[in-house]
């Protein structure tokens, strides 16, 4: 079995509230789960369950009010923007949306470039490893010189991916990677990360709202609903057997071809409704 690389436990995150004397806004309540050297653990809720308050925790972006967050051992839920630089080269991003991150002034090749840049390597080695970076997500050389506003979607979400990818992370937290593409374009993206993480035993933390997009992709699979973990085990198990009202209810959500099956589901999740948990 892997080593574990990232241990969330028991995390709590508050936000301030706004109006006096009112009591912070608690957006997760005692989350726990851990993640392998090269596992990818799917994190699935509905918008306002949590999920994406995870992600931006794990990357200094969100004020941690108790738990730990341990990365091989270290506590980092608490660390100092110098210290964050620093961790930086082994826990990256990609974000939702690929046309609002990418700075549409700078050429592909400068994007790639600045965070090399900010770890001080050398120009012409950051320049042969953006060359190596757009091979491994599946575009020509000849978009390093061009401007994020050339490419579709889909392309401008690997060129994301390949700029995660250039510090050599351990850890990349993927918020919705795929949920702005269309269908086709989401299996090629999804289909990379599966390769890049054969190749580079790169672990990830993928989150996402729909569960039968993640059991494609995770080795486990933990569901959030208000701010807590209600499922939380092997991918296969969870994403097709799931035990908790509220995951089936997220599997049922998902549409179908068959108009009948789809009546079918429309029926069960209105009697699944009722049994949704409260808190």
């Amino acid at each position: 079995m892997n080593k574990k690389l990232l241990d969330v436990e028991d995390l709590v995150v508050e936000y301030p509230a706004q109006g006096f004397r009112k009591a912070p806004f608690r957006a997760l309540q005692g989350v726990s789960l851990d993640i392998r050297e090269g596992e990818t653990v799917g994190l699935v809720g509905e918008s306002g369950s949590g999920k994406s308050t995870l992600g931006r925790a794990v990357l200094g972006l969100a004020p941690v009010t108790g738990g730990r967050l341990l990365y091989s051992g270290r506590d980092i839920a608490h660390l100092g923007r110098r210290e964050r630089r620093a961790l930086s080269s082994e826990i990256q991003v990609v974000f939702q949306d690929p046309y609002t991150s990418l700075n549409p002034s700078l050429t592909i090749e400068d994007i790639l470039v600045e965070p090399l840049a900010v770890q001080k390597v050398p120009r012409a080695e950051a320049s042969a490893r953006v060359l190596e970076l757009l091979d491994r997500v599946r575009l020509h050389k000849a978009a390093a010189s061009r401007l994020p506003r050339e490419f579709s979607g889909g392309q401008r979400q690997r060129i994301a991916i390949a700029r995660a990818l250039a510090l050599q992370p351990r850890l990349i937290v993927c918020d919705e990677p795929v949920s702005a593409l269309d269908l086709s374009t989401q299996a090629e993206v999804l289909e990379l990360f599966t390769e890049i993480q054969e190749r580079t035993r790169v672990a990830y933390l993928f989150v996402s709202h729909d569960l039968a997009l993640v059991r494609h992709l995770s080795h486990r699979v933990a569901v959030m609903y208000r701010g807590k973990i209600v499922e939380w085990g092997d991918g296969e198990h969870v994403t097709s057997s799931p035990e908790h009202p509220y995951t089936k209810k997220l599997l049922l959500s998902a549409p179908v071809a068959d108009p009948v099956e789809q009546e079918k589901r429309r029926t069960e999740r209105k009697r699944l409704k009722a049994l949704q948990p409260a808190t």
